[in-house]
């Protein structure tokens, strides 16, 4: 990775984890749990499911870097680093229907949420920042993005995050959304 790479990995990792934190700030418990329907998910289940995909990619991360590099192949996204990221973060179009491993089940409490996150994504950082092996020879596929590199894949941490951020939010800014109740002064 070279220099402006990690720059660019570590500013997206730290600038989505900011974003989601702040977006989590001050919501009650059934603020976290509020679904706008049964079959979608909640702002809880949204952090989960975040949590979840950064622990596995990380692992699939460090394993990867265990193998030879391959510098015949080529990431489908090649040179298109930044297209993919927006697409990722701001294609709310696309549906994704996440395999069975990656599905949120409730397996926090609403307070336990942030700091799983925090430990997930630190470990994340730290990876990106120390990590020495070349990340654009090694490579893992996206079920609708095809072959991407590892490089990639970092960044994809903070496009994923921020995906799922943004679904959170539309929760928050439905009709239905409990709001805090006025105090009567």
């Amino acid at each position: 990775m070279t220099p402006a790479e990690r720059e660019v990995a570590l500013k997206g990792l730290d600038d989505s984890r900011e974003r989601l934190l702040r977006a989590m700030r001050g919501l009650s418990h059934d603020q976290f749990r509020y679904r706008t329907a049964p079959e979608r998910w909640s702002v809880a289940e949204c952090v989960e499911h975040i949590i979840l995909v950064e622990t596995f990619l990380l692992g699939r991360l460090q394993a990867l870097l265990q193998q030879a590099p391959d510098s015949a192949k080529h990431s489908t996204w090649e040179g298109r680093d930044g297209a993919l990221m927006k697409k990722v973060a701001e294609d709310r179009g696309t549906r994704i229907q996440a395999p069975e491993i990656f599905r949120p089940t409730g397996r926090w409490p609403t307070e336990k949420l942030a700091p799983e996150f925090e430990g997930a994504r630190a470990l994340s950082r730290n990876f990106a920042a120390s990590v020495q092996g070349d990340l654009r020879c090694r490579f893992f596929p996206h079920p609708l993005f095809g072959d991407l590199d590892c490089y990639q894949w970092i960044l994809l941490l903070a496009s994923h995050c921020d995906r799922h951020r943004a679904q959170g939010q539309e929760v928050m800014a439905s009709p239905g959304f409990p709001r805090r109740a006025t105090p009567n002064l």
